[in-house]
């Protein structure tokens, strides 16, 4: 049951409509901050809040209840689909598959039915199949790119996968422009050095290694969103959004000897380069990631040069 209230702390009453789904998630708040401070109209949908959240609207249910996003679709611009279940151990395998493709099909087609004309989707980058993969498999080649072949084994990123074809499908039955963005591990700045300095196991860094241990800060989640937005395109793309680095503070080469030393590369990789190609991202989006989570430890490391 749909309840839809004023936000205390909405934003703007001008500019552009969208609903963001998920808003409850770490890049739904983010994405809903971001975009309310930018001048959109955001109403923001959750199946439960943890705290306020900044909108205009704020409503209460199901992605996959038909009749709650037919309402809530029905006078925005775009949206934001962000709502999953987002790891395969969080459900059972059938509970984390219908969840997912049925939440995105059901937002697709009820923004296609009211004429919505552009949606960004959260993708994984695991909708390859490789990165959950319970058997000991590896990429066909680095840097990792949206045309990486698809060996699929967990529901979660089976369901991710789907997703983007069923934004496809949207395109095509609506008209719907769509962005599906393959996200990797995405936190705030903090959040990823902990994890970092956490990950030295053996079995994590190879497992780690199968998404050429990528991740993105938050900062640049929400910007990449907001460029699949407001970009001007047509059809339905798929976009990897990585920072530019590996999440480890050891060279890119060196990581790829001892980890994926039978992997190929089709290119040479230098520093702590990252191992996912953002090439289409740029070119469509004309988007390219900003922070690191290097950038404090390489400022104290040049500080330090400069006063040698």
């Amino acid at each position: 049951m749909a309840v839809a209230s004023p936000s205390p702390d909405a934003g703007p009453r001008t500019g552009r409509r969208v609903l963001v789904t998920g808003a409850d998630g770490l890049i739904g708040r983010a994405t809903t901050a971001h975009l309310t401070q930018q001048g959109w109209r955001v109403s923001a949908l959750s199946r439960t809040w943890d705290a306020p959240v900044e909108a205009e609207r704020v409503i209460t249910g199901d992605a996959a209840d038909q009749q709650l996003v037919a309402g809530a679709v029905a006078d925005v611009d775009a949206v934001v689909h962000l709502a999953a279940i987002p790891h395969p151990g969080l459900g059972t395998p059938r509970e984390v598959f219908t969840n997912n493709t049925a939440a995105t099909f059901t937002v697709l087609a009820e923004a296609g039915e009211a004429g919505v004309g552009r949606a960004v989707i959260a993708s994984s980058i695991n909708a390859f199949g490789l990165p959950m993969n319970s058997h000991d498999v590896r990429p066909a080649y680095f840097p990792l790119d949206e045309d990486s072949p698809v060996q699929h084994d967990d529901a979660y990123s089976l369901s991710k996968w789907v997703d983007e074809q069923t934004a496809r499908m949207a395109h095509s039955r609506w008209g719907t422009d769509v962005l599906a963005i393959r996200f990797p591990l995405v936190r705030d700045s903090e959040a990823l050095r902990e994890y970092a300095g956490r990950a030295h196991e053996d079995a994590e860094l190879a497992r780690l290694g199968r998404e050429g241990w990528a991740y993105l800060d938050i900062r640049d989640a929400v910007t990449v969103i907001e460029a699949g937005l407001e970009r001007p395109l047509t059809g339905a793309h798929v976009v990897l959004a990585t920072a530019a680095d590996v999440l480890l503070d050891t060279p890119t080469a060196e990581l790829l000897r001892r980890w994926a030393p039978d992997v190929p590369c089709r290119k040479e990789f230098g520093g702590r380069e990252g191992l996912v190609a953002l090439d289409r991202a740029r070119e469509l989006l004309g988007w390219s990631p900003r922070h690191s989570v290097h950038a404090a430890a390489d400022a104290r490391h040049d500080a330090m040069e400069m006063t040698a």
